[in-house]
């Protein structure tokens, strides 16, 4: 098995990682707001957090999902994928050619990062609590 192989299966909780969350980065987070519960039908539910306030969305299923109002130029979702070691993920993502926006960082659930590639756009890297990092 080469380099890359083995710290992917490392990375991922399984051969083939999964999306746990979506989180709408807008600049409009009322408007935002009203399409996803007007078009989809998502309901919401405002989150206050140490550093402003999070508009958690429901789904359905067991995906979550989140809107947060930035200074963005044009609304983008940005897909969250689990990973069993945050800092391996991220070194391996670099190995691969992607930017990373954002080192890793713990928050109050777990850590995160986000990467870029022009090919695939931004994810962001997620390791749960509870999983050692």
């Amino acid at each position: 098995m080469n380099p890359a192989e083995r710290a992917r299966r490392e990375t991922t909780a399984s051969t083939r990682a999964r999306v746990v969350h979506l989180e709408l980065h807008t600049g409009d987070l009322p408007r935002a707001r009203a399409l996803c519960a007007n078009l989809c039908g998502w309901r919401t539910e405002q989150i206050a957090t140490g550093i402003g306030s999070y508009l958690a969305l429901e789904l359905g299923g067991d995906l979550g999902a989140g809107i947060v109002e930035c200074g963005v130029g044009r609304a983008t979702w940005l897909p969250y994928v689990e990973v069993t070691r945050i800092d391996t993920a991220t070194d391996l993502a670099r190995r691969l050619g992607a930017s990373v926006l954002l080192e890793p960082r713990e928050g109050p659930a777990g850590w995160r990062s986000v990467i870029s590639t022009r090919e695939a756009g931004e994810i962001a890297l997620w390791q749960q609590k509870g999983w050692r990092l």
